[in-house]
């Protein structure tokens, strides 16, 4: 990669549009986020703030600057390693989250329905929410901020991940209303209630996994593949939920690609689903009295009626 001809923030990030769409690399944001994503990595490889004005883009950079952005930019052209990782930070709902390649990257629907408050599902405001499978914590801590009078659990049987959620919740100032939880599901909270529980579990089968984007596959598989066609941990939650779930509580779930699937399994279910943008990744809703209203299938049951190559 030469620098031949490029002096400025603003050269980089043209050049890099021009060579991320040469190269067909894969963006969560979909292809408009292409700009923004170059000016956000060439940015963010020199500690320069995404809201710098564009007068500094003409700026020219000095030697040792053009290694850094050039070094940055080959990491994620050849490598195809995502921004999020290369930077160890992302964005969601409008806030700034450390990431790193111990958790998902933050990219759900859950980003634009937190800000809705879950309305009108969501009789009342919450009191006690719980973030299954948490990761960084993204979704726990917007809830944490959509809500401020709710104390938030961040759940998650990957302790890396616990100790990135941990950060995050101090670099929010949220330490008195938001703790970390070691518990594999519900394992470690017996005995608690929850207002509101969302969730993104683990829903890509092996041969789906295999089919996703390389930069996708960089993201720990522990937060994206599960058994059963990819149904196991979505079908756990559902049958154990209404045990954590108060009376006028909700359970908020992503479940990817599965909404056939899961009316086809759950035929009496009446599944509430969510609205957003989100292309392919469906979310669904149960409201306590639904999860005690209907007996779901057992995990042997669901096992026989599922293909679990799918």
């Amino acid at each position: 990669m030469s620098q031949s001809g490029l002096a400025t923030l603003r050269d980089y990030i043209r050049w890099a549009v021009s060579q991320f769409s040469r190269e067909q690399l894969f963006f969560q944001g979909g292809e408009e986020s292409i700009f923004e994503e170059a000016r956000a990595l060439v940015l963010g490889s020199l500690y320069l703030p995404e809201q710098l004005h564009d007068k500094y883009l003409d700026c020219n950079l000095h030697t040792d600057e053009h290694l850094v952005v050039q070094s940055m930019l080959r990491k994620r052209i050849e490598q195809r390693l995502p921004t999020a990782y290369l930077l160890g930070q992302a964005w969601f709902a409008g806030l700034l989250f450390k990431v790193n390649e111990s958790v998902a990257i933050p990219h759900s629907p859950l980003e634009e329905l937190i800000p809705q408050s879950f309305s009108p599902w969501l009789i009342q405001s919450p009191q006690r929410i719980l973030d299954l499978y948490t990761g960084s914590g993204c979704a726990g801590l917007a809830c944490a901020l959509q809500f401020l009078d709710a104390e938030v659990v961040l759940a998650d049987n990957c302790v890396s991940a616990l100790d990135l959620a941990a950060q995050n919740i101090t670099e929010h100032g949220l330490d008195e209303r938001v703790i970390v939880q070691h518990s594999e599901l519900f394992s470690r909270l017996s005995g608690q209630r929850f207002d509101l529980i969302v969730c993104k579990p683990p829903y890509w089968s092996v041969e789906q996994w295999t089919q996703l984007p390389r930069e996708m596959q960089y993201e720990p598989q522990g937060s994206a593949i599960a058994k059963i066609g990819g149904l196991e941990s979505i079908q756990l939650i559902l049958q154990q939920a209404c045990g954590y779930l108060a009376d006028n509580g909700l359970l908020v779930l992503e479940v990817g690609p599965h909404r056939a699937h899961l009316a086809a399994l759950y035929p009496d279910i009446d599944f509430i689903w969510l609205e957003h943008s989100y292309a392919n990744c469906d979310v669904l809703a149960l409201t306590a009295q639904q999860c005690s209203q209907y007996p779901l299938l057992s995990t042997s049951d669901s096992l026989a009626r599922s293909n679990p190559d799918q």
